[in-house]
């Protein structure tokens, strides 16, 4: 036996399925140096299933394509060819023109970057409002809960697109107001998700300890509850990027938000709708682009859920 600083170790014994050696007289830290099965990571979950791996390629595809899109387009994004309106796809147009005679394929690289500039802001200010919203309410319980989730339960009643309607309809009719309206509209899911959160970390044990040694309230906010309510956080933001983009979409076939000449995936699928029986290369391929960006982020948001919910991964 060799004495060791927590107690003794035997001298030899193995780990897995081979019996221990002198089991029952190992202490503390002798237990510890036992091989314990290993926690699959997050990545490995998320990489490992097939369809989250599809959102992963789509995503990045289309994330590149939104990069690199306008420095690769062979056309200008407004250039019309008057002899060639709703053309089917050709060497000259890869994926046909519209009605005036703008290549389809150009004006699809340019629309992917007004998608996804929509989708990062949308997140970045509706998540930003909606974490501090609700940490504070599950924080501080009380009247202040009572009314964030109150004024957060009155903009969730409302439907979606009628909700960012009424706001463009207010502030004025642009890409801009477009933003800060679906920004809005989901607000509210972050504020619920990070509520419920945090009405379940406050009342853990090291969140306690942190309160009796008194640790001010910002600082218990950021360093102690903040960093173990990311998890739901994650999932809901590639959610709610899908999202937006798709609401964005919505109001552009609507007429409202982005406005021509610029193109975005939305605008696009407005104004080519009608001429559906003449050439349906105008709609369809920017409504598949919507389709399959969605997609990618759903897919993904699952694949996260899985990988960071440790009820779904192996011990």
């Amino acid at each position: 036996m060799d004495q060791d600083a927590g107690g003794l170790v035997p001298d030899q014994f193995t780990t897995g399925s081979d019996t221990v050696t002198d089991a029952g007289r190992l202490s503390p830290l002798a237990a510890s140096l036992v091989r314990q099965p290993r926690r699959t990571s997050a990545w490995r979950v998320v990489v490992r299933q097939r369809l989250a791996l599809t959102g992963i390629v789509l995503v990045v595809f289309f994330g590149i394509v939104a990069l690199i899109g306008p420095y690769v387009a062979p056309h200008g994004k407004t250039e019309q060819f008057s002899g060639a309106r709703l053309q089917p796809p050709s060497r000259t147009f890869l994926m046909g023109t519209d009605e005036f005679g703008r290549d389809v394929f150009s004006r699809l690289l340019f629309g992917a970057r007004i998608s996804f500039q929509v989708g990062l802001i949308v997140v970045g200010v509706s998540a930003s409002i909606g974490i501090l919203l609700g940490i504070v309410a599950g924080y501080r319980g009380g009247w202040t809960d009572n009314i964030i989730s109150l004024i957060s339960d009155i903009i969730f009643a409302f439907p979606a697109v009628l909700l960012a309607i009424a706001v463009i309809t207010m502030l004025g009719n642009n890409l801009t107001n477009a933003i800060l309206a679906i920004s809005l509209v989901y607000i509210p899911p972050f504020v619920r998700i990070v509520r419920g959160s945090t009405l379940t970390v406050r009342n853990t044990a090291y969140v306690e300890a942190a309160r009796a040694v008194g640790v001010s309230t910002p600082r218990m906010l950021a360093r102690h509850i903040f960093p173990n309510i990311t998890a739901p956080l994650i999932v809901q933001a590639s959610i709610a990027f899908a999202l937006a983009i798709l609401s964005e979409a919505a109001l552009a076939f609507l007429g409202l938000g982005n406005k021509a000449p610029e193109p975005s995936w939305g605008s696009m699928v407005s104004g080519s709708y009608g001429y559906l029986q003449l050439s349906a290369w105008p709609a369809i391929v920017p409504g598949l682009a919507i389709a399959l960006t969605v997609l990618g982020f759903n897919l993904l948001g699952d694949g996260l859920r899985d990988a960071l919910d440790p009820r779904l991964r192996n011990a």
